[in-house]
């Protein structure tokens, strides 16, 4: 499978709940609508916790893959 290209990177390893939500909201309110955001966690909270932010933001989460401790996303802002 091709992976999404993304016009931004965000690093959130090491970082627990409520800090990558946070950093990605930051993120997206700097990206330009149609952009995609690259976002890489080791919190396991994260995969309920961008689902849900996608949800009630309006964003799409164009991809997701889990390997070990390591969650990777691509989210299209709205």
């Amino acid at each position: 499978m091709t992976l999404p290209n993304a016009d931004h990177q965000l690093d959130t390893t090491g970082l627990i709940c409520p800090e990558p939500l946070m950093l990605l909201h930051k993120a997206m309110r700097k990206a330009s609508s149609g952009q995609t955001i690259h976002m890489i966690a080791t919190d396991p909270s994260s995969v309920r916790d961008v689902s849900k932010f996608c949800l009630h933001l309006g964003h799409t989460l164009a991809h997701s893959q889990h390997n070990g401790t390591r969650y990777e996303y691509w989210l299209n802002k709205k």
